[in-house]
């Protein structure tokens, strides 16, 4: 009778289900996560390498053939080129939402989730966060749309 040989492919399903039930599912996405990151890094240095070594590194040999590109005249700095302060209405949003995700994020937490003073308080923090996060980003969106308009209306007049 001849032995019972198996395709890489029905050893690798085996392995698999072996670790879901060992590591749980969680576990085993973080395993392949991992061994793909190594993969991909070990990739990339082979590639970088190859790529490395069959550069021309004769620069002087171009540098003699190659015509000067054309000097481009450069346009005026806006005021998005330059860096400035989003102004005053970034840090009060960011104020305002967080105050918001955290009232609302402890009142929610309180009333539909009956959790204790220490748990709506941590959850209240964290939706602080979240909503400090939201307001901040919120307001800053608005402050570099209202610049760049005024800055497009202004180069039309």
């Amino acid at each position: 009778m001849r032995p019972v040989t198996y395709s890489w492919l029905a050893v690798v399903l085996g392995v698999a289900c072996a670790a879901i039930g060992w590591l749980g599912l969680a576990g085993w996405l973080a395993v392949a996560v991992v061994i793909a990151s190594v993969a991909m890094h070990v990739a990339g240095n082979a590639i970088g390498t190859r790529l490395g070594k069959s550069t021309d590194h004769d620069l002087a040999r171009l540098r003699g053939r190659a015509d000067e590109p054309p000097v481009l005249p450069t346009a005026r700095p806006t005021r998005l080129d330059q860096r400035e302060s989003l102004g005053r209405l970034v840090p009060v949003s960011a104020g305002i939402g967080a105050a918001c995700g955290g009232i609302t994020g402890a009142s929610a937490l309180t009333i539909l989730t009956s959790s204790s003073v220490a748990g709506a308080a941590l959850g209240g923090v964290s939706s602080a966060v979240i909503g400090g996060l939201i307001g901040f980003l919120g307001a800053s969106f608005v402050e570099i749309v209202r610049t760049s308009l005024r800055e497009a209306i202004a180069a039309e007049r």
